[in-house]
């Protein structure tokens, strides 16, 4: 009568029983191989495991050193992208601006004063645009010298003010967001000299 365990190895196919078996063989002859190691062939065995898992460790590495460089050289291209189409935002109004003054050239006979009238309009439609980019003009006329604010192309004597007040401006400050754009070129007051005192005197 055959037991419970030759009927389950008659029930599995010729080809598990194959492959289980060379399996096992496979295990017996690595067992036998260690077993036969000396301690420096053992050793020898250990330093290759090591160079193959430092070279799988090197090759992680050099893959994701690859995938870093593509992912800056993606960011670098979107940086130039983004600020080429905010350039291009900014001169689409621009041309606008130049178109106008080209029409204003072109008018035939204008007289000074509509002349005048254009270029005012002009000014008002720059100003416009600046005031939407967040460019304000910097208050410097009466004002006291600020050198964040006022570059000093010259000094002169004033009774007439309190000295280190901006008494003449050559050309307009501006701000972006509240950050400094461009410094005013100013003219500032000082004490009259103490020669001129004695003559008024």
């Amino acid at each position: 009568m055959a037991t419970k365990t030759d009927s389950n190895q008659n029930d599995a196919e010729p080809e598990e029983i194959i492959e289980s078996e060379l399996l096992e063989e496979e295990e017996a002859v690595e067992e036998e191989k260690v077993k036969e190691l000396t301690p420096l062939e053992q050793l020898q065995e250990e330093v290759r495991l090591k160079d193959e898992e430092l070279l799988k460790q090197k090759d992680t590495f050099l893959r994701e050193k690859a995938e870093l460089e593509n992912f800056k050289k993606r960011l670098t291209k979107e940086k130039e992208d983004f600020v080429q189409f905010a350039n291009e935002r900014l001169l689409k109004e621009l041309v606008q601006i130049e178109d106008n003054l080209e029409r204003a050239m072109e008018v035939p006979n204008a007289t000074l004063e509509s002349l005048k009238e254009g270029i005012e309009l002009i000014q008002k439609q720059f100003s416009t645009f600046l005031k939407n980019q967040k460019v304000e003009s910097i208050e410097a006329l009466g004002k006291p010298f600020d050198p964040n604010l006022h570059e000093v192309l010259n000094q002169q004597e004033s009774d007439e003010h309190e000295e280190n007040t901006v008494i003449q401006e050559y050309s307009k400050g501006y701000t972006l967001n509240g950050r400094l754009l461009r410094s005013a070129k100013v003219v500032i007051s000082k004490k009259p000299s103490k020669e001129e005192d004695a003559e008024d005197s």
